[in-house]
């Protein structure tokens, strides 16, 4: 009969904790905490991609975090490259306050960008006096699509401003954190009063 109480009584209080077990406030205090949390100042995402610039020469993105970035896919025959004298016209204006505006060369679309890097960079410096960076070409739509334009355009990692790119001179604006913070039509001029209020904001001007 003793040895009948006493394994009421272990059952009983395995009952017990184990009712505690599985209500959500014991629940709530076996959860563990990361061994290590992600630290606040590590480079974002989107400027993690090391590129080739005109030049052939590596360029880090992570160079410019802190800064206000645009990402442009420019091409030289298109019906839009007339908008690298706003870009060039922005980025003069903005450059001291932190914005860099850094043109991506793609033959996707019409294959109105078929020269090579050395014929992008005449073009641009000759043409339109270009000064931001301007990388080496690469794929942004598609078959091939850089990482860098992956990550862009994915729903995965760029949320509500993600889809592919529609044509030459789709723009795309970093802000200061390394977030996405606008994405603008190719056929939207740089120098709109909505695109310029977004830098604006980016860059915290008043």
């Amino acid at each position: 009969m003793r040895i009948t109480n006493f394994s009421l009584i272990v059952v009983a209080v395995l009952g017990f904790v184990l009712d505690r077990a599985l209500t959500p406030a014991a629940a709530k205090n076996i959860i563990k905490e990361p061994a290590t949390m992600p630290s606040a100042s590590e480079t974002p995402a989107v400027l993690d991609f090391v590129m080739k610039d005109i030049d052939g020469k590596d360029k880090n993105l992570a160079d410019f975090k802190g800064k206000v970035v645009m990402f442009v896919n420019v091409a030289s025959r298109c019906g839009n490259t007339k908008q690298y004298a706003p870009l060039e016209k922005l980025y003069q204006t903005y450059k001291d306050r932190g914005l860099v505006i850094v043109g991506f060369p793609a033959n996707q679309f019409g294959g109105q960008e078929p020269g090579s890097d050395e014929e992008i960079k005449a073009f641009c410096t000759g043409k339109y006096n270009v000064t931001f960076p301007i990388m080496s070409k690469i794929v942004v739509k598609g078959e091939g699509i850089h990482p860098l334009y992956k990550f862009l355009t994915e729903k995965e990692t760029d949320g509500e401003f993600a889809g592919e790119i529609e044509w030459n001179f789709a723009k795309f604006l970093i802000d200061r954190s390394g977030k996405v913070f606008a994405r603008f039509d190719p056929k939207q001029s740089p120098d709109t009063p909505q695109v310029v209020r977004a830098i604006e904001a980016a860059l915290g001007d008043k």
